[in-house]
Parts: C-alpha cells; structure tokens; sequence
C-alpha cells in the first residue's frame, strides 16, 4: 500500500527516517502557515462559465474570514481537520476517497492474510531458480506488478527477509533483495495505472475518471519493468563474480501453490477486468470501484474459511488491520483538505486563497513553452518528495494546486497526475526519510550509503526517462 504513509518498527534506532518529523507534525505546521497567511491575501476567483485563464480572474476585495474556533458555517482553524474529515460527497475528497481507501485497504488485507502472494512468489522462485537470471527478472515483474495494482511498499520488508537467504545462497549480494523488491514495487508504484493510493487518490483530486488514461500508463509500465530487470540482472551478476566465493547459505522453504492460491489469483485479474470494464463503458467511479474491491475481498474471505486457511473471525481481523494500516492515509488526505478549506477551498469559481496563488504563479509561467510547464511540475514533485515522503499526502496537498496550474498553463490534468506519480514513486528509491525503503535495508543489513552508490545511476536514467514520458504525453496530446 502507500509505501510511505504507513511507520515500520524495522527501522534502526536513530536513523534519519526516525528523527524526522511526521507526516501529520508537518501538516500542522502547514496549518499554522496556512492560517497566517489568510488576513494577508486577498480572495480570488475565476468567472463561472468559462475557462479557467488568467483573463477570467477576478480578485476579491476583502480577505476572508477566519476564527480561532468556529462554529456553524464559520471557518476555524481548530475545526480545519473535522471540516477536512467531513468534507465532500460519495464520488470526491475527501468522504468519498477515505471510504474508498479504508475498503480497498480492508479488502487487500484479507488477500495477503490468505498467504496468496507468499505461495505465488514460492512457485515463481520454485520453477526459476535453475536460472537466476530469470528468477531476478520474475521477482522484479511480480513485485512491480504488486506496486501498480494495490501500492506495495513496506509489505516488501517482509518479503526481504525471505528472500535474503535464497539469493545469499545464490552468491548475490544483499542488496538484490532489496532491489528485486522494494525497488521494483516503487518502480510499479511509479508507473502505476490503478493503484488506489497515489494515482487513484491524485486522480480523484484532480477531478479526473480513475483508471482513466490507463493504456499510455500501462505501457510506461512495461518499458521501466523491463529496464529495471535489465539494471538488477546486470547489477546481481557483476556483484555475484565478486562473492562468488562466500559461504553459501540455507534457501528458505517455499510453500506450494494451492487450488485456492490459483482460485484467488483468477479472482484479482477478473476483479481487474471488472473494474476496467466497468469505468471505460459504465462510467464507474470512486463508490462503485470500491465495492468491486470489496467483492474481491469478501470472495477472498469466504474462500480462505471455507478452505479452512482462515477462521472466520482472522479473516474480519485481517480485514480490519488492512484497514488500520490506512488510518495515517485517512488522516493526512483530510488535514490536507482542511488546509486548503482555510483557504476557501479548491472550487475555481469561488472566492479563495487557492485561485489567487493561481493566477499569481500562472502570470510568471504564461511565457513558458508547454513543454517546460509540465517538466517543472515533474521535478517540483520529484523534490517535494524529499520532504512529503507519503504519497497519498503529496497527491492531497499538491494535486489541487498542480491540476488548476495546468489549467492555466495548457498541460492537462492527465500529465499533471502523471507528473506527481512519476516524481513520487521515483525519488522514493533513495529518500532517506521514507520508512519502507529504511526498513528494507535494515532487514538486508545494507547501509544507505552502499544502497545510494548501487542505485543512484539507475535513479538519474529513470528521471530522463520519467522526463521523456512526460514529453511524449505532452505531444500526443494526453487527456
């Protein structure tokens, strides 16, 4: 899920992870930001009923209104965080896209309780380990894949630990684990077309269709898997020559695929289906793909306890813990909201601090080609990363921002998601304060320093090629 949203006890003591501040410190420290700004600048709005420019501008004359406490329909900064909890409908943020986190974080939850994942990944390594190079290339589409459908990120720590061995034993270096893993994930994260927890939330901050877009997104996907096979296959061999001569160690037992691993497995590419289907022909949205995965997730339940692989109260357990693991998320997508209703919200066409900075960023970029636009929004992203390492706090507090500048600046919505998920996912590879990317290390016993030398090259081809995308989505006109 989020990689980043969520804390991990197999962090160090004392590591830079740790003694950085928390998402949610960080947030109200926004807050009280936010709220200082607002007797100092002046409301603004852009006129109903055309498009949003900068010749539809219209700046306010009074700043707006803001208490300490309020109540009723008053704007408070104590009541910022209810109001963000609370705020929008069925199909929006944040009601809408919190009820949609918590079901689909309930849902996967019940799947990896079932063990589904641990028996697949035991029968991929089963039929390739004669050939490690195929193994290593399995292991980077399987969790790429992870990262793209449901946002694996420290669900992967687990996964380093039964893997270390094998590979160890292999003569690969500790660090392949890592990168067969957690690096692979964010890869998949970065490119993803559905996962609910960065594109999905960006999209529906945006006001966008989720999943829409997902043919140019699949495809970006393919090509950066398989350059990411190609850097870990050479990395693990030119390492492999140098510990060749290590102390091989005992492989791991991988348990055997089951019926019911095959049955659940059936269940996610039809529920996948399902859901493409359902938004490219009938117009699904945020409710109706969350209840999709709650079918997958009840049919996963009900499937393990009839099997006998889960009793009927672990499988409500599980359900809820997948849920419980989303609260953080929960939580930062409605301060965000909040920050952005002491603001006045995020409507266009009424009066806020939003739309004035708007215009005022519009009136420096309106020069620009659009080509530039839309890189800078790419590598704004990428180094906002190094300070929001979450992603679904990212997309909730940029993409507002981010999706009417690209109305104003003639980049679509599409790019402007596109920008945030490739300027996340990609610079979480090596952020120091990310909690999933420390906790794998930690579990391989790399230290961040070896990890950055290992990496970093790879890092810098990704973000041309993140670069590259993007100008590609510009020219093909991406909607």
């Amino acid at each position: 899920m989020d990689p980043s949203s969520k804390s991990s006890g197999s962090n160090r003591p004392g590591t830079l992870a740790e003694r950085m501040p928390h998402t949610l410190l960080m947030l109200l420290g926004l807050l009280v930001v936010f709220a200082a700004f607002v007797p100092w600048i002046l409301p603004g709005h852009f006129l109903a009923g055309t498009p949003v420019s900068l010749d539809s501008y219209q700046p306010g004359a009074t700043p707006l209104p803001l208490a300490l406490f309020g109540s009723g329909d008053e704007r408070g900064v104590l009541n910022a965080v209810f109001d963000g909890l609370t705020s929008g409908g069925r199909n929006g943020a944040a009601v809408g896209v919190i009820a949609f986190v918590l079901l689909v974080g309930g849902s996967f939850g019940v799947i990896q309780a079932s063990g589904v994942f641990e028996r697949s990944l035991g029968s991929i390594v089963r039929h390739t380990e004669r050939w490690p190079a195929a193994l290593l290339v399995a292991l980077v589409t399987l969790f790429s894949l992870g990262g793209a459908v449901f946002g694996m990120g420290e669900e992967t720590i687990a996964f380093v630990a039964i893997l270390l061995p094998l590979l160890r034993a292999m003569g690969f270096g500790a660090e392949v684990a890592v990168m067969c893993t957690y690096l692979a994930s964010q890869i998949g994260f970065a490119t993803s077309w559905m996962n609910p927890f960065s594109v999905g939330i960006a999209q529906g901050l945006a006001g966008l269709p989720l999943m829409s877009g997902s043919g140019f997104r699949m495809v970006m996907w393919g090509v950066f898997t398989v350059c990411t096979s190609v850097f870990v296959v050479r990395h693990a061999f030119a390492r492999r020559r140098q510990t060749a001569s290590a102390t091989p160690l005992e492989a791991p037992v991988m348990h055997r695929l089951q019926a019911l691993d095959v049955v659940l497995l059936l269940a996610i590419v039809g529920t996948i289906a399902w859901i493409i289907w359902g938004v490219s022909t009938q117009g699904h949205y945020i409710a109706e793909i969350a209840t999709q995965f709650l079918a997958l997730g009840l049919f996963a339940g009900v499937a393990s306890v009839l099997t006998g692989r889960l009793g009927a109260n672990q499988a409500c357990e599980a359900f809820v813990e997948g849920a419980r693991q989303l609260v953080p998320c929960v939580l930062v997508i409605g301060l965000a909201k909040g920050l952005l209703g002491l603001w006045g919200g995020t409507d266009p066409h009424q009066p806020s601090i939003l739309n004035s900075l708007l215009f005022s960023v519009g009136t420096h970029i309106q020069s620009w080609p659009d080509q530039a636009a839309a890189q800078g929004m790419l590598w704004s992203q990428a180094l906002f990363t190094c300070v929001i390492t979450s992603g679904s706090a990212q997309a909730a507090i940029t993409m507002p921002l981010m999706s009417g500048l690209g109305d104003i600046a003639g980049v679509s919505r599409q790019i402007a998601v596109l920008a945030f998920q490739l300027g996340d996912g990609l610079v979480n590879v090596v952020v120091p304060t990310g909690a999933a990317l420390m906790g794998a290390l930690g579990m391989a016993r790399v230290e961040w320093l070896d990890w950055w030398r290992a990496v970093w090259r790879f890092l810098a081809f990704c973000l041309m090629l993140a670069s590259c995308s993007v100008a590609l989505a510009m020219f093909l006109e991406y909607q």
